[in-house]
């Protein structure tokens, strides 16, 4: 059994036949059954079951397959930082952050591109969960999220805490209101940020709201902060939002308001795989944070 094998069985498990294995690998059908084969007879056991076209891992095979995982991002890592020692600085750093997080980016991004000018920068975008899968499935090297977040996965840095501000359109608020309180909140159409999946910012206020004796008038649910601030400068109704988003949008059309009762905070992270090779330019990236 070498690393070829196993690379050759991870991809007919992901592809789920070996047909449309042999065509991602580039190579013909009967090779690849052949080692598949092989493999089998080596290791005394049977990997597949054949459920129509469809091939259905053992336990044997769901275990090598876990194993092989493990060796082959093991294999990547040490090419990577055979590959950095050699070359410096150089090659792709992939990040990711939700568009309520963006923020923390641009300037970082503009500075580190100035001092490492042979990184080429690859950007993604997506709630909190979706940029937590986006690491774990080593698609991108650090993200930045909101808290919560289950972090047990993750190495992490905290970032800053940030007051949560009312955004409502401007008509709807007086030129010399700079505040409001959490009751007067109660009749108003809102808006909020509601994550893919997993508890996050959504329910933190709609706790908050009850805390203050009320349940809020939630006309609308969406994980892009653009989308929301859209819906606010068109007059739908108000929202609820970390106040250090807003850094990442302009519009001339929204009014954002203090609260002046409440204490709730946003909280960010900057987080990364805590079993993947941290490339140097992640390293950096992330001394960025400091």
């Amino acid at each position: 059994m070498d690393i070829r094998q196993l690379q050759y069985f991870s991809t007919i498990v992901e592809e789920g036949q070996i047909t449309r294995a042999a065509k991602k690998l580039h190579m013909s059908q009967p090779p690849l059954s052949h080692q598949l084969k092989l493999l089998e007879e080596e290791l005394g056991v049977k990997l597949f079951e054949r459920n129509g076209k469809i091939l259905e891992l053992t336990n044997p095979g769901k275990v090598l397959y876990q194993q092989a995982q493990k060796l082959i991002q093991q294999l990547e890592n040490t090419i990577n930082e055979v590959k950095e020692t050699e070359e410096g600085l150089r090659g792709v750093l992939a990040l990711g952050a939700s568009k309520s997080c963006f923020s923390y980016f641009p300037e970082r991004i503009q500075a580190f591109l100035k001092k490492y000018p042979l990184v080429k920068i690859h950007l993604r975008e997506g709630d909190s969960f979706v940029i937590g899968e986006h690491i774990k499935n080593n698609e991108i090297d650090l993200g930045v999220i909101r808290l919560p977040m289950e972090l047990s996965d993750f190495s992490y840095r905290h970032l800053s805490k940030d007051p949560y501000v009312a955004v409502f359109p401007k008509e709807w608020v007086n030129k010399e209101q700079a505040s409001i309180s959490m009751s007067l909140l109660k009749d108003i159409p809102l808006l909020l940020l509601h994550r893919i999946k997993g508890l996050g910012q959504y329910e933190l206020i709609l706790n908050e709201c009850r805390r203050h004796g009320f349940e809020p008038n939630i006309v609308c649910e969406c994980p892009d902060v653009t989308m929301i601030l859209s819906l606010v400068s068109k007059g739908v109704g108000a929202t609820i939002i970390p106040k250090y988003s807003l850094l990442s949008f302009q519009t001339t059309n929204i009014r954002v308001l203090s609260i002046s009762d409440t204490e709730i905070m946003a909280e960010s992270a900057l987080i990364w795989s805590k079993d993947r090779y941290l490339t140097k330019s992640a390293k950096y990236f992330i001394e960025m944070f400091e």
